[in-house]
C-alpha cells in the first residue's frame, strides 16, 4: 500500500451506495444489515458449492468466519485500498451476490475486479451489471486506468461475464492461483482501460 496522505489521495476507495435499479451494491462491513442477519448470509454464500468452488470465502462456513471477513471488509475499506460491495435485491434487501474491486497496483492506477452470485440470482445478467457498475465508479471516483479480471480457465460463466462487461481476453496465466485447497490452475487474463468504450 502507498504510504501517503490520505486526506490528498485522490485514489482511495471510499464507500458508497451504487444503485443499479433493481439492485443496490452496498459495502460490506459490520454495518451492513441484510434480512436474516448479515453474519448467516456470508455463511450461507460461503456454504454454496459454486461459490466455493471459484471464489472460496475462507472459513467463512461458520459465524466466527463471517464476523472476520466483515471486519477485513471494513479495514479494508478504511484503508482505501479494497472495495467490496453486497449486490442486495432493492425491494427486500436480500443478498444476490457480491463485486469487489481492488488496487494491485495503487501508483500505476492499476485495479483487479471480482465477483460472485448466489444460485437464485444467476442468469440476469447481475454479474455483468455490477462489473460494469462498479469498473465505471473506479475510474470516476479514484481514478483507475486499467481493470483487470482473472477467472479459473474452466469458469466459463466468468469468461462470458467478462466479454459482456466489456474486458477483451489478454491471455492465459500457467498455475497461476490456487482455488481453496486445490493444485494451482491456470487462468484467463481479461482487462479494461478507463479510455476504452463503454
Amino acid at each position: 500500500m502507498t504510504t501517503s496522505d490520505p486526506a490528498t489521495d485522490q485514489r482511495l476507495l471510499r464507500p458508497e451506495v451504487l444503485d443499479l435499479g433493481d439492485v443496490l451494491l452496498r459495502p460490506w462491513g459490520r454495518r451492513l444489515d441484510l434480512p436474516g442477519g448479515t453474519s448467516a448470509a456470508v455463511m450461507a454464500a460461503a456454504a454454496d458449492p459454486e461459490i466455493a468452488r471459484w471464489n472460496p470465502l475462507r472459513d467463512a462456513t461458520h459465524r466466527a468466519g463471517a464476523e472476520a471477513y466483515l471486519e477485513r471488509a471494513d479495514s479494508r475499506w478504511a484503508e482505501g485500498g479494497t472495495a467490496a460491495f453486497a449486490i442486495t435485491d432493492a425491494d427486500d434487501g436480500r443478498l444476490c451476490g457480491n463485486v469487489v474491486l481492488r488496487w494491485t497496483d495503487r501508483d500505476e492506477g492499476v485495479a483487479m475486479v471480482g465477483y460472485w452470485l448466489l444460485t437464485a440470482a444467476r442468469g440476469r445478467g447481475l454479474a455483468t451489471r455490477a462489473t460494469t457498475a462498479v469498473t465505471a465508479w473506479g475510474v470516476r471516483t479514484a481514478g483507475v486506468r486499467r481493470i483487470e479480471l482473472y477467472h479459473a480457465v474452466g469458469n466459463e460463466a466468468s469468461c462470458r461475464v467478462a466479454t459482456r462487461a466489456g474486458f477483451p481476453y489478454e491471455g492465459t496465466l500457467r498455475a497461476s492461483y490456487r482455488y481453496g485447497d486445490g493444485p494451482y490452475t491456470d487462468e484467463h487474463l481479461h482487462a479494461r482501460l478507463a479510455s476504452d468504450p463503454a
